[in-house]
């Protein structure tokens, strides 16, 4: 199974409807609260690119966006043979 990293928020409904996803698939991942961890926001800024929003989500260390690329991910069929990985 791939290791799943989403950098999140506590009142972000986008973090919940990707963490959904992610445990409806069975996908155990690696969850920072840049909110209680402010430090970890930076280092998610500098591997997601300089996005600033949440969730920021990285599959096997490769960047793949926020929830809407993550459901589109799946809606396309792609997600499930990276989370294989």
């Amino acid at each position: 199974m791939a290791r799943v990293e989403i950098y999140t928020s506590p009142l972000c409904g986008f973090c919940h409807a990707a963490k959904r996803l992610l445990t409806k698939k069975g996908v155990e991942f690696e969850e920072t609260n840049v909110i209680t961890n402010p430090s970890k926001r930076g280092e998610m800024m500098d591997r997601a690119g300089g996005k600033t929003s949440v969730p920021q989500i990285f599959i096997n260390g490769a960047h793949v966006g926020g929830s809407d690329e993550l459901h589109e991910l799946d809606f396309d069929g792609e997600l499930d043979p990276m989370l294989a990985q």
